[in-house]
C-alpha cells in the first residue's frame, strides 16, 4: 500500500510540474517581419437636374484606388514596397466622359542599418498612367498630350534612407539613374518630356534624387499624409530641379466610409515651365487594413513627436 502510496505521489508531482511548466512557458513573439497596411477606396459622385432654373448639367463620376505598403523589418534589414493605383472618370450630359483621375506609383527601397535610424539603401520607383490624356480638360477630340508611358519615369539609384518610426522616411540618393519613356509614337517629337530628338523613346539622366514620406495624426480619424521628392540632373543644368508635392488627407467617418482630399503639386522644365496643380475631393467607401505589427512599434523611438 505505501509502495503504490509512494508511486501516486510521484505521478501526481510529475504532472503538476509538467503543468506549472507549461503555463510558465514564455510567450511566443508576435512581432511579424511582413507588415501590411493599406486602403481600398470606391468614391462616387452624381448630380441631376429638372427644370432647375439655376442650370446644371446631369453627371455621374467615380474614383477608384488602392494605397498600399507592405514593409520587412528583421534584425538590420528594412525592406519598403508602396504600391499606389488610381483612376476616375466623370460623364456630365452635353460633354460626355471625362478622365478625372489616372495613376500609377511603384516604388521599392531596400537597407541595411549601419547607425541606429540610419540605412545604406538602394531602391527603384516607376511612375506612368494607364490611359491617353488630352489637351481641353481631358476631351478625346482634342490634342493628346499624354499616354501610358508616355511620359513614364524609371528610378534606379543608391544612398541612404533615415527611418525614426513610421511615421518619418526620408530616402536621399546622390547617384541616382532616371529615365523617361515616350512609347507612343506620336508623342516622340523633339522637346515633347525633354527628347532630343523626333523619334526618340527615352531620355536618361543621372543626378540627386531626395524623398520624403511624414504622416501626420491630426486628431482621432483624421490623418495628414505628406510625400515630396526633388531631383537634380548632374549631365544638363543641375539647377533646374524636377519638385513634386502630394498630400492626402483621410477622414474616417467609419470603418467603411471615409472622405479624401488630394493635393498635388508638379513642376518638371520638360513637361512645361508652369506649377501644374491637380486637387480632388471625394466620399465614399474605404477599406482600411493593417495586417502585422511592426518591429519599430516596439521600440521607443517617437519621443520626439511629443515635444
Amino acid at each position: 500500500m505505501k509502495k503504490l502510496l509512494l508511486i501516486s505521489s510521484i505521478s501526481f508531482g510529475a504532472v503538476a510540474f509538467a503543468q506549472e511548466a507549461k503555463t510558465e512557458a514564455p510567450a511566443s513573439d508576435t512581432v511579424k517581419a511582413w507588415s501590411i497596411q493599406g486602403q481600398n477606396t470606391l468614391m462616387l459622385n452624381q448630380a441631376a437636374f429638372s427644370n432647375w432654373v439655376g442650370g446644371g448639367a446631369n453627371n455621374v463620376g467615380w474614383l477608384a484606388g488602392v494605397n498600399y505598403n507592405l514593409t520587412y523589418e528583421k534584425g538590420k534589414d528594412l525592406w519598403e514596397n508602396i504600391i499606389i493605383l488610381g483612376y476616375g472618370q466623370n460623364n456630365t450630359q452635353g460633354t460626355g466622359v471625362r478622365k478625372t483621375q489616372d495613376v500609377i506609383n511603384l516604388s521599392t527601397n531596400y537597407g541595411r542599418e549601419f547607425v541606429k535610424h540610419w540605412y545604406l539603401s538602394a531602391g527603384a520607383g516607376l511612375q506612368t498612367q494607364f490611359a491617353p490624356g488630352y489637351e481641353d480638360g481631358n476631351n478625346p477630340d482634342a490634342k493628346k498630350i499624354s499616354n501610358f508611358m508616355a511620359p513614364g519615369y524609371l528610378s534606379v539609384g543608391a544612398g541612404v534612407t533615415y527611418r525614426p518610426n513610421d511615421n518619418l522616411t526620408v530616402t536621399l540618393r546622390p547617384a541616382n539613374a532616371r529615365w523617361t519613356f515616350v512609347l507612343d509614337e506620336d508623342l516622340q517629337k523633339a522637346g515633347t518630356y525633354g527628347l532630343k530628338n523626333d523619334g526618340d523613346s527615352s531620355l536618361f539622366q543621372f543626378g540627386f534624387l531626395g524623398t520624403a514620406m511624414y504622416k501626420l495624426k491630426i486628431m482621432e480619424n483624421i490623418t495628414l499624409l505628406n510625400t515630396a521628392s526633388v531631383f537634380s540632373n548632374y549631365l544638363d543644368h543641375p539647377e533646374r530641379l524636377v519638385l513634386g508635392y502630394s498630400g492626402v488627407l483621410s477622414m474616417k467617418i467609419n470603418k467603411y466610409i471615409s472622405t479624401n482630399v488630394t493635393l498635388d503639386l508638379l513642376y518638371d522644365h520638360n513637361q512645361i515651365w508652369k506649377t501644374q496643380l491637380k486637387q480632388t475631393l471625394g466620399v465614399g467607401l474605404a477599406y482600411n487594413f493593417d495586417n502585422g505589427k511592426k518591429r519599430s512599434e516596439n521600440k521607443d523611438n517617437q519621443s520626439w513627436l511629443k515635444k
